[in-house]
């Protein structure tokens, strides 16, 4: 099964709350196994992990983790490091690529990111060559690398399930042990 993390980076607790929740929420949806945010907000951790609780799945967050110890470990266990920019290499040319790994970590910046993350990474990938949301960028990459469908997925140990539905709101309250 393939592993994918994403390292958020450069998170601004005073400006980026609501990006950086929706770029977890983003990540978790579509098949990441977790978030390392490289700065210090016990507030995104406790969002995060309310939404895991009561949606389900085994989305993990780590807070304040050292970017540069992060990827020199997942580097040394076999990984590789994806950079989500808008410059780099187009997307749909290394999707293949990206697609064959069997532990990825995507980075994603908020504010401008480290020079050496350039260096570090083993794509620097270019999510379109113009101004874009980082949310936009994992939620792209995230579904052209899915193994199946994504977006059908279910989450285990949900309190929470939604059932599909052409008009209205239909939530069923899963008991659990």
């Amino acid at each position: 099964m393939k592993r994918i993390v994403l390292l958020r980076l450069g998170h601004r607790p005073e400006r980026d709350k609501r990006i950086t929740t929706h770029v977890g929420l983003t990540a978790r949806l579509l098949g990441a196994e977790g978030m390392l945010l490289a700065s210090n907000d016990p507030g995104i951790i406790a969002t995060l992990e309310d939404v895991v609780s009561r949606w389900g799945g085994n989305f993990y967050i780590k807070n304040n983790v050292n970017y540069k110890q992060e990827i020199k470990e997942w580097k040394a266990a076999g990984g590789k490091v994806c950079h989500l920019s808008m410059y780099g290499i187009n997307l749909p040319d290394v999707t293949d690529e990206l697609k064959s790994c069997d532990k990825l970590m995507i980075v994603v910046g908020a504010e401008k990111v480290p020079p050496e993350i350039y260096q570090l990474a083993d794509w620097n990938v270019a999510v379109g060559s113009q101004p874009h949301s980082e949310v936009a960028a994992v939620a792209i990459t995230l579904d052209r690398i899915a193994d199946g469908e994504p977006l059908k997925r279910e989450f285990q140990n949900a309190e929470l399930t939604i059932v599909p539905a052409e008009r209205g709101k239909q939530v069923i309250e899963n008991l659990r042990d």
